[in-house]
């Protein structure tokens, strides 16, 4: 599927990697990575996370850099690896969103999700009048947050033939890089099991000389989950953000790291 690679560009000094997927045209999306920002080692530069220990006016700084690319200001959600998916079409009761996932069908309301090597994934409707945008993580993958995306939108949509949906994968932590134990595999076999779903056996690879160590796939995790949801369009998955060090942030390979932000919106 390399005619669907994403592309990075340079917009307005900001370095972007831009989803290269069959979605419609109304469709707005990007993913940042680490140049074109203001902040200081660690964070270097475009450091958009809040809570890692960043100077407040340097992050402020990033998002309105940010800011300037987009129609509104995003819907920042703050993660918990969780599961809950949020309908930004709703005025917000609290006054800060709880929550791994949004949705909405309105214009220029902007749907975001941070990273740094946990897998940002972006979701259309086949004609883009419904959207979503997930935090994956292992624990939520395992929990169900891109099923619950799904649903959500499937349910605003009226459409529940998930093969019409679209899928792009953000940059994540790569199947080569990302060290698991055996709670882990053993936790999504379980999964797959009680389920009936396919297993996932082809996402982990045992890791030699370190007994029930595996390699995951944290991607092709996500694209079962997606497919056992119907969706056959999945797109992106071929970064790493731990071998990667020029484009993105990494908390596994630096401990102490920014995040990056996939941002999706309706024109």
């Amino acid at each position: 599927m390399s005619e669907y690679n994403s592309q990075f560009q340079t917009r307005d000094g900001l370095r972007v990697l831009i989803p290269n997927w069959i979605a419609s045209p109304q469709i707005g999306a990007f993913c940042t990575t680490r140049a074109g920002g203001v902040s200081k080692a660690p964070f270097d530069s475009l450091n958009l996370g809040r809570y890692v220990n960043d100077e407040a006016a340097a992050v402020s700084e990033n998002r309105a850099r940010v800011r300037a690319l987009l129609p509104a200001e995003p819907v920042w959600l703050r993660q918990v690896h969780g599961t809950r998916v949020w309908d930004a079409d709703l005025v917000p009761a609290e006054e800060v969103i709880e929550a791994d996932a949004a949705v909405t069908s309105k214009a220029n309301t902007v749907l975001t999700v941070m990273a740094a090597d946990c897998l940002p994934v972006l979701i259309s409707s086949p004609d883009g009048r419904v959207i979503g945008a997930a935090h994956a993580g292992w624990r939520g993958l395992l929990d169900g947050v891109l099923e619950n995306t799904v649903d959500a939108m499937q349910a605003k949509t009226g459409l529940s033939d998930g093969d019409q949906y679209l899928a792009w994968l953000g940059p994540a932590i790569g199947p080569s890089a990302f060290e698991v134990g055996e709670e882990v595999h053993a936790a999504f076999h379980e999964h797959a099991q009680k389920h009936a779903v396919p297993s996932p056996a082809e996402a982990f690879a045992a890791i030699d000389g370190k007994p029930g160590k595996y390699w995951a796939n944290l991607y092709l995790l996500a694209r079962q989950r997606l497919q056992s949801k119907g969706l056959t369009h999945v797109y992106g998955g071929e970064f790493c953000t731990v071998r990667d060090q020029t484009n993105f942030f990494s908390h596994r390979r630096d401990g102490l790291s920014g995040r990056f932000a996939a941002f999706i919106w309706r024109r």
